[in-house]
């Protein structure tokens, strides 16, 4: 199974009045992870962007386990869950240093033409995605 693992260290401005980090600043951490496991792939977002192509988010799911705060430094781990050629699913879990989970989830995306946002799949439209996608799903 490949996962990436992106290091965090969570900045005062992700905190509350409790010294917790928000909930919000989960799903930014989620995109990190992301973004890297797709660049270390071999891929761009920017670059399928510049071909007319989005993959927006159509689900999202958060579990908080164990909360972090100010000055922690997290690791999200992200993998690629599930993949039909037109749908990507990717789970993350944010980990603090002494390897406690502090916060489960998954995305899921669909490609959609930027001009019209109709879907287009993967399969055929980014074939080299579908190829390192289908290299490494883990169901």
């Amino acid at each position: 199974m490949h996962v990436t693992e992106t290091p965090v260290v969570v900045r005062y401005a992700e905190t509350d009045q409790m010294g917790v980090v928000h909930h919000s600043n989960y799903l930014v951490w989620f995109e990190l992870g992301r973004t890297e496991l797709v660049k270390e792939l071999g891929f761009h977002y920017a670059e399928m962007e510049k071909e007319g192509i989005l993959s927006p988010v159509t689900d999202i799911q958060v579990s908080y386990k164990n909360p972090t705060t100010y000055g922690d430094i997290v690791t999200v781990k992200t993998w690629v869950a599930g993949y039909d050629g037109l749908r990507v699913t990717y789970h993350y879990e944010v980990v603090n240093e002494a390897g406690m989970i502090c916060v489960v989830g998954s995305s899921t995306h669909v490609c959609v033409k930027k001009d019209t946002f109709r879907p287009v799949s993967i399969r055929k439209h980014l074939p080299e995605w579908d190829e390192a996608y289908k290299r490494i799903v883990h169901v």
